[in-house]
């Protein structure tokens, strides 16, 4: 190998070591705003429920800062406009049940819980009393917007993979909805189902793996250039030649 090919070798061996040293970079980083989120999230799960934002609110809502806050809300159940959710949890495969709450200034979808799907005709379901005020305490959920993984949401057909709060209200003809839905807490319903507090609070942290992983391949690769271009005895290059 000429003692050219060997330095552009060389040359891309670094500009791949600093690839991968910023990789790293990036994945440190990424591991500190994990930890920053899930220290606000475990704050936000263990704090005492407040009053779910109203229209004054919503445009302060930040997912980083507010998703999984502890809220409430009073108001009366729209059980003629609930939708089904596709869901997959602790007890099998089933359905979200997502009503309509109707309080004094607006209206917030709330995630009942689960039913299976026996129980996915409200016939099945008992309702409590559908006409009388309720109390529903939870975990404030962001939009989930599309649908689910290789699925997407088919309003027309009432088939729904993921809780989007836009789409559900706009199918459902639900006005002054609130961004955000309400996972419910594990208080019994009537007859026993939905079942609620099923939230699963899980966040993956591989980010120092990760990291170490691209530092180690940059090593590698420094060690390659070293190797490359490396001055012999005498003062001269290797050329290979």
């Amino acid at each position: 190998m000429t003692t050219r090919r060997r330095a552009g070798f060389a040359l891309a061996a670094l500009v791949m070591t600093a690839c991968l040293v910023a990789l790293g970079i990036w994945q440190v980083e990424r591991r500190a705003w994990k930890h920053g989120l899930i220290a606000t999230v475990e704050a936000n799960i263990h704090a005492a429920p407040i009053a779910a934002p109203g229209p004054d609110g919503w445009a302060g809502i930040n997912p980083a800062r507010d998703a999984y806050r502890q809220i409430r809300a009073t108001g009366h159940f729209r059980h003629d406009r609930e939708v089904l959710v596709q869901a997959v949890t602790e007890r099998g495969g089933g359905f979200w049940v997502v009503t309509p709450l109707e309080t004094s200034g607006f209206t917030v979808l709330v995630n009942r819980g689960f039913v299976p799907p026996e129980r996915r005709d409200p016939a099945s379901r008992a309702q409590g009393n559908p006409d009388g005020p309720v109390t529903i305490t939870g975990l404030l959920r962001i939009s989930e917007p599309g649908g689910g993984f290789l699925r997407s949401n088919d309003p027309a057909a009432g088939r729904w993979y993921s809780r989007d709060v836009a789409a559900i209200a706009r199918a459902q003809g639900i006005a002054d909805v609130a961004p955000y839905f309400i996972d419910a807490d594990a208080t019994a319903n009537p007859g026993g189902y939905p079942v609620g507090g099923l939230t699963v609070v899980q966040f993956s942290d591989n980010h120092l793996v990760y990291a170490l992983t691209w530092f180690g391949l940059a090593l590698l690769t420094l060690y390659f250039a070293w190797r490359l271009w490396r001055p012999e005895p005498g003062g001269r290059t290797t050329t290979g030649e």
